[in-house]
């Protein structure tokens, strides 16, 4: 079976370093972005399992002229009809804009050669790009070549293109450069290198300075050596090939050893003046070098790289969805996790270091300084790439309180004290372990606010506060030695609980802060209680604790909220006692405690009468019950005293009905009524749509009804709301020697309605005697 040597000498030859004296590159830095030249078109393109169609090439050449690269190598156009195709749609539909050279590559062949120019035809600006291999392997091997036979060849072809250049320059007005690149560059002898560049030149003839520069693309074929093999070899040849203000060196590394990015940066350094590769190194075998990652080291570096990745994610999508090759979650800039920390120190680095930043460029901004990038973690802002901090921090079972907190900080907008990131961090670490997966950020927030109860009555806990009053109490006499007492505060609320409880718990820390800025900044408030015990110390450095969150615009609130927070954590979901009113003899409730009730229960705020007459009726229901009455009691006993949303119907109860101008100007009610269980017919007339449905109701009974009192709200919010409509009738029958009263309750989503059931609840409740039919 094979496997790996032992002593690898054995088969294989290391490279044969270069012996170079007094190097410059290592003591050179970047100044500016090289010449950029995607071949993503041609040399990504023939790598593919599925080259591009078509339309994929068009897709993909207009994002790299969005991008703003002015040199793009887009087909080799002898070598398939395809390409040559795609090469005249560019023409021909004026794809190509001005500022934009076009590259084809073609063999040192002379059939091709010309079927490479019949394909750029009309094109304004062109490089021709001609290679052959000059290495001993393929001079020996695959072409048997003798060096001056490679030379020839080489200086011939030159000779035939310039020729080709001059005469399409001529018959189409086009302007043509010279690109010439001597295949295996990194694995032939340097000087052989050299003397065939130097005769490609001189059969070119046309070398000049500036834009007429012939270019000599030296590619790494095949990675063989490190990346400072190479920028020594850049380096050689850039101080031996003559007239070297009249040529600009081309790079063109591949990966096969992984340090591509790394040999064109010092290649670079090395005297090279252009960069050809491809987006994300699509290429051959490991890829060519990757262009974009080249661009934004440098960019990293605050140097314009003159491309343009400020949409990261459409470049990604467009490159994929052509070369049909995922990027890799971890590719340097453009991973889906190169700006994620999962591990605790990293995500606690993080959050510590965006807080300081923020401190420092509000300072910068004051002082009219720029606004430095400095992150841990983090040497590009994700901002400039178009994407969001959202993945910054992702949190699983190797994450920590830090970066949880961050989360929590930047979707929640709560700064969590040190002690309360410990205690949410165990929440979190418990669903990790117990999901077996990645925690998202909503998982995390829905945890905090059920965990604490935190945002609304969603998530409201077992005690919730519903209204409150607090109020200074007054001092007592200072004492003997002249010092004031602590001053006192009195809190008078509503807290809405399902069961009796002796919260016994002691305050150990309180932290607050704000949220937002102005008129619509809230505080958010922090505690930690513990249980009391009888030795203080012991009740400080107890090992159990909860923690509660606020957020309001009164900081009292917050801190109230926060309160009950914690204290709904410490009661967790244990059994309670049912919780009662006490009305009876020596009452410990009053007539508010239970309006209270029924307000937190129904959302009715009940008239002042109402809430009288209720009490008693309360009072009498509790009679035997040694005058206690428990709230799920008190909540059934109003709705069946007053009919309130209940499903029974009373002896008097709506149909349809509609209002008609009357007679007399007012309104005219003509409806449908069921008196104990008749339906009939019914008309009236009155002042208002009330006194009409009483003016009809009159006409089925014996005796006068009077509307004594009408008051009305909305419950609820949206679509859902619906009015609330509270009657009290007086009712007065010839022969009996005392009025009654009653009141009735309707609700309907028309207030019209809910006013008429409320008539018929209340007159229900009376003794009222119906006409015979």
């Amino acid at each position: 079976m094979p496997c790996m040597l032992i002593d690898p000498t054995q088969k294989y030859r290391p490279y044969v370093p270069l012996v170079l004296d007094n190097r410059q590159w290592p003591t050179k830095t970047f100044t500016k972005a090289p010449i950029w030249l995607s071949t993503d078109l041609r040399d990504g393109n023939q790598a593919l399992a599925c080259p591009m169609t078509a339309d994929q090439k068009l897709t993909f050449f207009r994002l790299l002229v969005k991008c703003g690269f002015k040199e793009i190598e887009i087909a080799y156009p002898s070598a398939s009809d395809t390409d040559f195709s795609f090469v005249r749609h560019l023409i021909e539909n004026n794809e190509i804009p001005d500022d934009v050279w076009i590259q084809v590559l073609t063999p040192a062949r002379e059939d091709l050669i010309r079927r490479s120019f019949e394909a750029v035809a009309g094109a304004k600006h062109v490089i021709m790009h001609m290679y052959n291999a000059l290495c001993p392997m393929f001079r020996d091997v695959v072409f048997r070549n003798s060096k001056e036979q490679t030379v020839e060849l080489a200086s011939r072809h030159s000779k035939l293109i310039s020729e080709l250049a001059d005469q399409y320059s001529a018959s189409h007005g086009m302007k043509f450069r010279y690109q010439y690149s001597p295949e295996t560059f990194t694995q032939t002898e340097l000087e052989f290198s050299l003397q065939v560049c130097e005769a490609v030149k001189a059969a070119w003839g046309n070398a000049g300075p500036g834009i007429d520069r012939i270019i000599f693309n030296l590619p790494a074929t095949v990675e063989v050596a490190p990346p400072n093999h190479y920028a020594d070899q850049i380096e050689y040849f850039a101080a031996h090939i003559s007239e070297r203000e009249k040529i600009i060196i081309s790079l063109h590394p591949h990966n096969d050893r992984g340090t591509a990015i790394a040999a064109a940066e010092l290649a670079v350094l090395g005297g090279a003046d252009r960069v050809e590769g491809c987006l994300f190194g699509n290429g051959e075998r490991t890829g060519n070098v990757d262009i974009v990652t080249l661009a934004l080291n440098l960019y990293t570096q605050g140097i314009t790289p003159i491309l343009d990745f400020s949409d990261i994610q459409e470049v990604i999508d467009i490159v994929t969805s052509c070369n049909d090759l995922p990027v890799h979650p971890r590719h340097p800039y453009a991973g889906e996790l190169v700006f994620t920390a999962f591990s605790g120190s990293h995500q606690d680095a993080i959050k510590k270091g965006f807080e300081a930043q923020g401190i420092r460029h509000k300072k910068n901004a004051e002082n009219g300084e720029l606004k430095m990038w400095d992150m841990p973690y983090m040497p590009l802002d994700p901002a400039d790439l178009g994407c969001s901090y959202e993945a910054v921090i992702r949190v699983n079972a190797q994450s920590g309180k830090g970066g949880i907190a961050y989360l929590v900080k930047q979707y929640l907008q709560l700064d969590l004290p040190r002690k309360m990131q410990v205690a949410f961090y165990k929440v979190i670490q418990q669903i990790s372990d117990r999901e077996a997966r990645e925690v998202t950020v909503e998982d995390i927030t829905t945890a905090f606010r059920e965990t604490y109860h935190f945002g609304g009555s969603k998530y409201e806990g077992r005690l919730a506060l519903k209204s409150f009053s607090i109020t200074t109490e007054p001092s007592p006499d200072p004492t003997d030695d002249g010092e004031p007492f602590d001053e006192r505060r009195r809190f008078d609320g509503t807290m809405l609980v399902d069961g009796v409880l002796r919260i016994d718990m002691t305050l150990r820390e309180y932290t607050e802060h704000a949220v937002g800025e102005g008129e619509t900044s809230k505080a958010a408030s922090y505690i930690e209680l513990v249980a009391t015990t009888d030795d203080i110390k012991e009740t400080r450095q107890a090992s159990e604790s909860w923690w509660g969150v606020g957020l309001d615009s009164d900081i009292s609130a917050s801190s109230l909220h926060a309160v009950l927070s914690a204290v709904n954590g410490a009661i967790g979901d244990r059994v309670l006692p049912e919780l009662k009113l006490s009305v009876g003899f020596n009452a410990t409730s009053g007539q508010s405690d239970v309006s209270d009730a029924i307000v937190n229960a129904l959302g009715l705020t009940l008239p002042r009468r109402l809430q009288n007459s209720f009490f008693e009726v309360v009072q009498r229901a509790a009679c035997g019950s040694d005058g206690k009455i428990s709230y799920d009691g008190l909540i059934c006993l109003f709705r069946e005293t007053y009919g309130y949303e209940v499903e029974t119907k009373g002896r008097f109860s709506l149909g349809d009905f509609r209002f008609e101008r009357g007679e007399g100007g007012g309104p005219r009610f003509e409806g449908d009524m069921v008196i104990d269980g008749v339906a009939c017919k019914v008309v009236g007339e009155g002042n208002g749509p009330l006194s009409a449905a009483l003016a009809a109701l009159h006409t089925q009974v014996e005796g006068t009804l009077t509307c004594r009192e009408y008051s009305e709200h909305s419950v609820g919010e949206g679509s859902e709301v619906k009015a609330v409509s509270f009657v009290e009738l007086l009712y007065e029958l010839p022969g009996r020697a005392k009025k009654e009263a009653a009141w009735g309750l309707g609700s309907d989503t028309d207030i019209t309605a809910s006013g008429i059931r409320a008539v018929l609840r209340a007159a229900s409740r009376l003794g009222v005697v119906a006409k015979k039919a």
